[in-house]
């Protein structure tokens, strides 16, 4: 069973840029599918951003030219480069497989605010 920690997010102007770090205890992480998912406040858990193994990549509208993800099979680690932060992208931040969705990990806060 996977077990994620997900790290990196902090307190960020508008404008700014965070890089988040997802590490995943499965040994066969790169067989995987990997997401990034974000939840704000009172409102549900959605996919952000998702990386096949042959390395495709999906962003939804709101981040497409902002946000890049990536992986780092060798380290089971997955990574999302934010930047031109604004204060809607606020939120706690998650790792999971989308095709297969795992138990949750701790997030990691991400706040945007002046």
């Amino acid at each position: 069973q996977a077990q994620f920690v997900e790290s990196g997010g902090g307190l960020v102007r508008p404008g700014g840029s965070l890089r988040l770090s997802c590490t995943d205890s499965f040994s066969n992480f790169q067989f995987y599918t990997m997401g990034w998912y974000r939840q704000a406040p009172g409102q549900q858990r959605d996919l952000v951003a998702h990386i096949t193994p042959h390395q495709t990549t999906m962003y939804r509208d709101s981040v497409k030219g902002r946000f890049t993800i990536s992986r780092d099979n060798a380290k089971s680690a997955l990574y999302l480069e934010m930047s031109s932060l604004q204060p809607e992208d606020t939120a706690i931040y998650y790792c999971n497989r989308p095709n297969s969705i795992q138990p949750w990990g701790q997030g990691t806060q991400v706040t945007v605010s002046s």
